[in-house]
């Protein structure tokens, strides 16, 4: 099941209320992003498949 809409007539898919995307962290990457990583009551940073481990150091 897709996250994503698509609408007739246009490029870009159209995302649903209430989900949210995150661009990897590493230094020029910006791809989608499903790695999170915090301590408790701290920001978090996000890291693409190929950059996880460097969310390692945010633990």
């Amino acid at each position: 099941m897709s996250d994503e809409i698509r609408l007739t007539g246009t490029m870009e898919p159209v995302t649903r209320p209430g989900i949210q995307h995150h661009r990897c962290e590493h230094s020029g990457c910006g791809r989608n992003a499903g790695w999170g990583f915090a301590k408790p009551r701290q920001p978090s940073h996000w890291f693409c498949f190929e950059h996880r481990a460097e969310g390692e150091r945010y633990l």
